[in-house]
């Protein structure tokens, strides 16, 4: 996989934040923040671009749900001075347990954790028309290219400033902008349930997911190439298959494209153009 210059990407993806944010027409920009490594790189590339005053961390925790990641969240603000009256905490639960109602008990976490995302980005973008902002995304290559986000949840925003890199990637880019340790120590977590992990879920780890993501897609490698390299064959194939059973969330919503024009000719005018179907 492709190293990355970590000081000349942070300054590069700091002038591409800054330019759209004044070619779209805005100054101020909201994030949701989780005490993840994700959203605390976005918060302080934003940060770097537009400056702490214009900058507005979302925290939405579900309940008493990861009160770590909270904390974690809020060492980040501080850390880049953003000022308090600018942090808004907003408890997704009780809108979260209405649209879940009855079905609690036997609704499974995926289910739960997609309601979860959405409703985020209900109030994200609510708080963003509040302020006059734009919604600043979280989203890395990794999870894009597996398909690891919820459809119109976490993958929503206005703009993505690191969904060209992979997460071990962003991770080095972390490291450079001195994101506390608090959060580049722990496992990465969406943070949607008990002692959930993103590894966890995937069966693999991130490292081995990007390398071999990289050598498949990157450099188009076969899968023989990539065992070759030293792969386990069973690993590369898991990882093949996620990325092909969740390729439809990168092409929804699908449209039908414009139909041709069709043209009748009516015989009984001497063929004169009777209709146009289309």
């Amino acid at each position: 996989m492709k190293e990355i210059d970590v000081s000349r990407e942070a300054k590069r993806i700091a002038f591409f934040l800054k330019e759209t944010f004044e070619r779209a027409g805005f100054s101020q920009a909201v994030i949701g923040v989780s005490g993840g490594v994700d959203s605390a790189v976005s918060l302080a590339l934003t940060v770097k671009a537009l400056g702490e005053n214009n900058v507005f961390p979302i925290l939405m925790p579900y309940g008493v749900l990861n009160t770590q990641g909270v904390l974690d969240a809020m060492e980040a603000i501080n850390q880049l001075h953003i000022p308090l009256t600018h942090v808004v905490r907003i408890d997704i639960k009780p809108a979260v347990d209405v649209i879940v109602g009855k079905e609690m008990l036997g609704m499974d976490n995926v289910r739960k954790g997609n309601i979860m995302a959405r409703v985020r980005m209900i109030y994200l973008f609510d708080q963003a028309k509040k302020r006059n902002a734009l919604v600043v995304g979280t989203e890395n290559k990794t999870e894009h290219v597996l398909g690891y986000f919820t459809r119109y949840g976490d993958s929503a925003s206005d703009i993505e400033p690191f969904a060209h890199l992979y997460k071990t990637q962003v991770v080095e880019l972390a490291k450079h902008l001195q994101i506390p340790q608090s959060i580049l120590e722990k496992p990465p977590t969406a943070g949607l349930w008990p002692e959930q992990t993103d590894e966890k879920d995937f069966g693999f780890s991130y490292k081995d997911a990007d390398h071999i993501l990289s050598l498949l897609y990157d450099e188009k490698k076969t899968i023989e190439e990539v065992v070759g390299v030293g792969f386990d064959r069973t690993l590369v194939e898991k990882i093949q298959t996620r990325v092909s059973k969740n390729s439809f969330k990168h092409t929804t919503p699908y449209k039908i494209s414009p139909s041709p024009l069709v043209v009748l000719i009516d015989s009984s005018t001497g063929g004169e153009l009777k209709d146009n179907v289309g």
